[in-house]
C-alpha cells in the first residue's frame, strides 16, 4: 500500500501526490497524449515489483537506449522505490558503445528502442530484454514488462538513483555511482533533493509545467524533468529541438520552466524577430540552462527578451557546485553563482592549496561532513584521481570573486597554454561571438613548436557572410579592439557546423583532433 494512503500532511513525491490526485496530468507524450498521474503511478508500481521478479534487488543496474518519451521518466520513477540504478545510454552511440555501457554498469535488464535493440547482437545482452516501438528478435515487447503485476506500491520500498555514463576525453566513459542516501526510504530522499526546487527557482510551488526539449537520456534534462514531477508539476516532452517548436509549446501549454543549454538559446535568438514575437511566453517563470559556458552577449539578449527568468548553475553528473539568479546575474555578468546551500566550493591550485580571491585554479566541490559522494563505477583509480581533502572535482577550472561569486573559465583539459601563459577558449569566443558575421564559434589550441600551443578559431560563419581571408582580418581587429594581444586567434578556420553531443554540447576533442592533424574530419 502506497506510504499517502496513511499521510496526515501534505503529500511528498510523486508516488504521493499521484496516489492523492490520480486525475492530475502527468506526461504530455511528443505524439500529445496525456497520461494522467493515476495511471502513470499504477504502471510504475507494476514495473517495480516485475523488476523484483526478473530477479533484480537494491544496487541492480536497468540499462535504458530510448527516445524521447514518457517510457523513460516511468522507468525512473520505478526503479527509484527500489532502490535500483537506471543506466542511461545515448541511443545515438554506435552498437559497440551502447554495449560497453550495457556491459560495464552490470545491468541485468535492458530497455530499448525498436531502432537500437536491433542493432544489439542477443549473445551479449542480459536475458530480460524489453522494446519499445516495434518488435525485435529475442526482445519483449515493453508493455509485457509489469503486465499482470500489482498495481499497489512494492513492499520494502528503497530510493533509487540514476547511474550516468560521463564522456571524458578520453577512454571509455565512466559510470557515475552516487554513495549519497544509501537503505533509505523514498519520500525522505525527495524531500530532501527537491522540497526546495521551487523556491529555489522561485516558480509556482504545484500545477506547473515543464518541458523537455532536449535528448531526455542526458543528465540535466531528465534530471530537472524528474524534479518538477516529483513537485507535481505536468512534464510536456518534444521528441527533439526545434526554435519555434518550443516557442509553440511554451504558449500551448502555459509552461512555468524549461531547461536548455546555450546552443538553444543561439537558434532561439536566430529567429527573425517578427517569429519570436508571434507567441505568449508570458506563463515562463524559470529558463534553467547549463552544460557550457554561456557568452555574456547571448545571456544578455536572453534576458532582455524573456525578463528575469533565466537561472545559470554549474554542476556536473558527479555533483553540483553553484547557482546564480537572474538578478545576481546582472549585477554579475558572467558568474555561474555562489555555491548552491549545504555545498562546499573550493578553488585548489597545482599544489591542492586554496589559491587567492581572483586566482584561477580547479573548483573542486562537496558536502559537509560526507567524504564521498560518488564513484566511478569499476575504476577506483579514477575516483581516487578526483578526490583532494574530501573534496572531488570534474576538471572546471575558474576562480572566485571578492563577493564569493563563481566565474567559470574552461574545463582543464580545454586549457590552451601558449608559451606559459594560461589562455582560456571560452573568453575569446564570448568576444568573437559577439561579431555580426559569426553564427558560432570554438576556440582550440594547436600545437605549435616554438610555443607548445597556438590558438585557433574554428568559426561558423552567418548566412550573409562570405569566409575568407577578408573575414579572418576583420574578426581578428574585432578581438583587437577587446583581448590582450596574445589572446587574438593566430588562425582562423571557417566550416559549416560544429561536431556537437545532441545536448548541444561542442566536442572540442574532435575538432582539436582534426586540426592537430590527429583524425579524421569532424
Amino acid at each position: 500500500m502506497s506510504s499517502a494512503t496513511h499521510s496526515t500532511t501534505a503529500p511528498t513525491g510523486f508516488y504521493e501526490i499521484a496516489a492523492a490526485d490520480p486525475g492530475r496530468p502527468a506526461i504530455i507524450d511528443p505524439d500529445g497524449s496525456t497520461i494522467t498521474c493515476g495511471d502513470l503511478l499504477a504502471r510504475v508500481n507494476r514495473v517495480s515489483r516485475a523488476l523484483r521478479s526478473h530477479g533484480l534487488s537494491a544496487g541492480d543496474s536497468v540499462a535504458v537506449a530510448v527516445h524521447n518519451g514518457h517510457e523513460y521518466l516511468e522507468l525512473m520513477l520505478a526503479t527509484g522505490q527500489v532502490g535500483m540504478f537506471l543506466v542511461p545510454v545515448n541511443w545515438r552511440l554506435t552498437p559497440a558503445e551502447m554495449l560497453y555501457i550495457i556491459k560495464d554498469s552490470g545491468a541485468r535488464v535492458v530497455v530499448a528502442d525498436v531502432e537500437q535493440a536491433r542493432t544489439l547482437p542477443e549473445e551479449s545482452l542480459p536475458e530480460h530484454r524489453f522494446v519499445i516501438g516495434g518488435q525485435a528478435d529475442g526482445w519483449r515487447p515493453y508493455p509485457e514488462l509489469g503486465e499482470g503485476e500489482p498495481s499497489d506500491a512494492p513492499p520494502d520500498r528503497r530510493f533509487g538513483g540514476t547511474m550516468g555514463y560521463t564522456s571524458g576525453t578520453t577512454g571509455n566513459p565512466k559510470g557515475v555511482r552516487s554513495l549519497l542516501y544509501p537503505d533509505s526510504e523514498p519520500e525522505p530522499v525527495i524531500s530532501a533533493l527537491y522540497g526546495g526546487l521551487a523556491a529555489r527557482y522561485e516558480v509556482t510551488l504545484d500545477k506547473g509545467v515543464h518541458l523537455v526539449c532536449s535528448p531526455i537520456y542526458h543528465a540535466a534534462p531528465t534530471g530537472h524533468a524528474y524534479a518538477f514531477l516529483q513537485l507535481g508539476h505536468t512534464v510536456v516532452i518534444q521528441g527533439k529541438f526545434d526554435a519555434e517548436g518550443v516557442l509553440e509549446a511554451i504558449e500551448r501549454h502555459r509552461v512555468t520552466s524549461v531547461h536548455m543549454v546555450p546552443t538553444h538559446f543561439n537558434r532561439m535568438l536566430r529567429l527573425p524577430e517578427e517569429v519570436r514575437a508571434r507567441y505568449d511566453l508570458s506563463s515562463l517563470e524559470a529558463v534553467i540552462h547549463a552544460g557550457a559556458p554561456c557568452p555574456v552577449p547571448i545571456k544578455q539578449r536572453m534576458l532582455d527578451w524573456l525578463g528575469p527568468v533565466v537561472w545559470e548553475y554549474l554542476a556536473s553528473t558527479e555533483g553540483g557546485v553553484s547557482l546564480v539568479s537572474p538578478r545576481e546575474w546582472l549585477r554579475k555578468p558572467g558568474t555561474v553563482g555562489r555555491p548552491t546551500p549545504n555545498t562546499i566550493v573550493k578553488i585548489l591550485g597545482e599544489d591542492g592549496e586554496e589559491v587567492p580571491t581572483g586566482t584561477a585554479g580547479t573548483i573542486y566541490f562537496g558536502i559537509p561532513g560526507r567524504e564521498a559522494l560518488f564513484e566511478y563505477n569499476n575504476d577506483p583509480a579514477k575516483t581516487a584521481a578526483s578526490r583532494r581533502g574530501g573534496l572531488a572535482t570534474v576538471g572546471d577550472y575558474g576562480y572566485f570573486d571578492e563577493d564569493g561569486y563563481v566565474f567559470l573559465l574552461d574545463r582543464r583539459t580545454d586549457l590552451i597554454i601558449s608559451g606559459g601563459v594560461n589562455i582560456y577558449p571560452a573568453e575569446i569566443e564570448q568576444a568573437l561571438i559577439t561579431h555580426p558575421a559569426v553564427a558560432d564559434v570554438a576556440v582550440i589550441g594547436v600545437p605549435d613548436p616554438d610555443w607548445g600551443q597556438n590558438v585557433l578559431a574554428v568559426v561558423q560563419p552567418a548566412e550573409d557572410a562570405v569566409p575568407g581571408d577578408e573575414l579572418a582580418a576583420a574578426l581578428r581587429a574585432h578581438c583587437a579592439e577587446r583581448l590582450a594581444s596574445f589572446k587574438i586567434p593566430r588562425r582562423f578556420e571557417f566550416r559549416a557546423d560544429f561536431p556537437r553531443t545532441e545536448t548541444g554540447k561542442l566536442q572540442r576533442r574532435k575538432l582539436r583532433d582534426h586540426y592537430a592533424g590527429e583524425g579524421e574530419k569532424p
